[in-house]
């Protein structure tokens, strides 16, 4: 089963044995606690409940929850990846680590990407300026007309100002070019989504 949670560390780039430079993303990657086992006769489906991290100032329901893969299980964050079959064998409290993946695996990265706080059409949608001329009073960045005579309403979905940033965003495709099981670092080929320091989950795809 390849899933593992980790926090971003940053980019660097490693040099192959012919001298080709990869550009690599470092995570440090688990180990995860397996907290919770869901099936098709319990839930209705087939997931796995991992945790990551040491948290603190738990609340008692997750803290009773969690208790139950081991009483040392503290974890920051919890999240469940859905699978197909449950692997053979597993039970609460095994440990993922990134042992479950090699060198050349394609996984998805799934995080949240840096927020940006309120933007404009300019920087949030890619917008034109208007004519720096004579008569527009410095409005050169202000959305102009949103709408027409029909509907009489803006239209659901209109690209205008607002938050920009802060986004749950998924990175397929990403190829594991590097594996530290004694410090569990895994390095990726390409740039995953988050600040350093954010978490972000792997997933293996097929």
């Amino acid at each position: 089963m390849q899933v593992i949670l980790g926090t971003k560390i940053g980019m660097t780039q490693i040099i192959g044995e012919t001298g080709e430079v990869t550009p690599v993303t470092i995570l440090q990657a688990g180990p995860c606690t397996v907290t919770q086992i869901k099936t098709v006769e319990t839930d209705g489906y087939n997931a796995v409940q991992v945790g990551y991290g040491q948290g603190k100032n738990l609340s008692k329901s997750v803290a009773g929850h969690v208790k139950k893969a081991g009483e040392n299980t503290n974890p920051k964050v919890l999240k469940e990846f859905r699978v197909e079959e449950i692997p053979e064998g597993m039970k609460l409290g095994d440990a993922l680590t990134v042992e479950s993946f090699k060198l050349g695996d394609k996984v998805a990265v799934t995080g949240t990407s840096k927020g940006k706080g309120f933007a404009g059409t300019v920087k949030r949608w890619n917008f034109q300026e208007s004519r720096n001329t004579h008569g527009f009073k410095g409005d050169i960045r202000k959305v102009g007309s949103i709408g027409s005579m029909y509907p009489q309403k803006v239209w659901k979905g209109k690209r205008m100002p607002g938050r920009m940033g802060h986004d749950t965003v998924t990175v397929k495709n990403l190829v594991v070019a590097y594996i530290d099981a004694a410090n569990n670092l895994i390095g990726l080929k390409g740039a995953v989504p988050g600040p350093k320091k954010g978490i972000v989950s792997v997933e293996g795809e097929e």
